[in-house]
């Protein structure tokens, strides 16, 4: 089942990795106001989302924020939005924004590069009220 998810921010992941992982299921830990949903790069909605923009769509080492109709964000840009979306103590990571995009990309790029390194590929199984915010996996 899919809620409405025009109106949330929607986090596009690479599926198979777990530092990726990782951090969906961190977001879904944060997120109070109940704005995020997850859709996997490798789904069929995630190969739309690229297809359409004309990006890669073989390439999943980078995170997308998607808030349609309005905008998307990538790599470095995409993880401070999303703190500061989380709000509270998150919305510190504002700071992280005077840091020029090429600076912040390439240390992305670095921990992407090693990302299948830094963590098992352990399932994440979200519980039912997660799994609703998952457009596809």
């Amino acid at each position: 089942m899919m809620e409405n998810w025009e109106n949330k921010h929607i986090v596009f992941f690479d599926g198979d990795c777990g530092v990726c992982n990782f951090w969906v299921q961190w977001i879904l830990e944060r997120d109070k106001k109940d704005q995020f949903m997850f859709a996997s790069l490798q789904s069929d909605f995630g190969q739309k989302f690229l297809s359409e923009r004309g990006l890669e769509t073989n390439v999943f080492n980078t995170m997308y924020l998607w808030k349609p109709g309005r905008y998307y964000q990538i790599k470095s840009r995409a993880v401070l939005e999303i703190a500061n979306l989380l709000g509270g103590v998150y919305k510190l990571s504002f700071v992280g924004k005077i840091i020029p995009s090429f600076l912040s990309d390439k240390v992305y790029d670095i921990i992407s590069s090693n990302r299948m390194k830094l963590a098992n590929q352990k399932c994440y199984l979200p519980d039912p009220h997660q799994r609703k915010k998952f457009i596809q996996v």
